[in-house]
């Protein structure tokens, strides 16, 4: 039987590269709102797109950018994998960088945006941790779990002491006779305190 290879499926990476820009540059309005409510000159509400505009500019060209190049980049590598992601992230971050108007600057933040995002997309893309598979009942996953890292008792008085809720075989027996021992008294026997029993 012949092997079976994953074909690469193109995108549109201009129509996604538009509708990124749309989204990206309306939170870019956002945000220039929030700048112009913020200044302590009194501007106009125009102000958003003559006075702090340059924001919604450097939003949506970023956002622009950087799904453009990821996408365009797959494309012509026939490849989808995070170094789309770090392309993208420097081109993303060169805009960025842009604004200082030196050439360190673009370099700087193209390479952190890259190397930021490189990083997120080859560690899974998600900040709630690997996907678990859906086929896997989530109460036996837990129960496995606990079973697989439970340690015997012993080794945890061992390690830990008893007392606390930790308490092994015998337990009574020996408190009272490290207490006549220590102190002299008498300690009269009472089993529903470590057993469970009720009299």
């Amino acid at each position: 039987m012949a092997e079976r290879r994953n074909v690469y499926q193109p995108k549109d990476a201009v129509a996604a590269g538009i509708k990124s820009t749309m989204i990206t540059g309306g939170a870019g309005t956002l945000v220039s709102a929030v700048q112009n409510t913020l200044t302590k000159q009194n501007v106009t509400a125009w102000g958003i797109f003559t006075r702090t505009g340059g924001t919604i500019a450097i939003f949506a060209a970023m956002g622009g950018t950087y799904e453009f190049t990821k996408l365009a980049s797959a494309n012509l590598r026939e490849k989808d994998d995070s170094w789309n992601t770090a392309l993208g992230g420097f081109l993303a971050g060169s805009i960025l960088g842009i604004r200082f108007r030196t050439v360190p600057a673009v370099l700087g933040y193209g390479a952190g945006l890259a190397v930021l995002l490189g990083a997120f997309d080859y560690t899974g893309g998600v900040l709630t941790g690997y996907e678990r598979d859906p086929s896997i009942d989530e109460y036996d996953r837990k129960q496995y779990l606990r079973k697989n890292r439970r340690r015997p008792i012993q080794e945890t008085i061992e390690d830990l002491g008893e007392g606390r809720g930790i308490y092994g075989p015998g337990y009574e027996e020996r408190r009272r006779e490290r207490i006549k021992q220590n102190y002299g008294i008498e300690v009269p026997v009472a089993e529903s305190l470590f057993t469970g029993k009720r009299d």
